[in-house]
């Protein structure tokens, strides 16, 4: 009983450090998003330097840089300029997965993103 006790109080304080801490994004992501009934494949490579998030956005039409990307604990908020128009993404950072919202063209896409291991 004492035992799972101390594991419990443990996965608590690791929890509490992760979020004080900040999220790691740093590397590639990879989601599939739904744009107007297709499935399209996003990819995010971020690097992170204090709260500061930089890297790029591809999209099967291109590679464009993060702008104004910015890291408070385990939310991201950044943009890309998609077609001379601003997306604007925001979202969750878990430790492998990020769920991101992404304003574009006056329309709100959610999509999951997953740590590329590289496989």
């Amino acid at each position: 009983m004492n035992t799972k006790i101390i594991n419990a109080i443990v996965l608590c304080i690791c929890g509490v450090l992760f979020c004080l801490i900040g999220a790691d994004v740093n590397g590639k992501w990879r989601g599939i998003i739904d744009y107007n009934g297709r499935d399209v494949a996003l990819s995010y490579e971020f690097k992170t330097e204090g709260n500061k998030v930089t890297g790029t956005a591809e999209t099967p039409v291109g590679i464009v840089p993060i702008e104004d990307g910015k890291l408070d604990k385990d939310i991201i908020t950044f943009k890309a300029n998609l077609h001379g128009e601003t997306a604007a993404h925001t979202g969750k950072v878990s430790v492998d997965s990020i769920n991101l919202k992404i304003k574009y063209q006056g329309l709100d896409y959610n999509v999951v993103l997953k740590r590329d291991k590289g496989l």
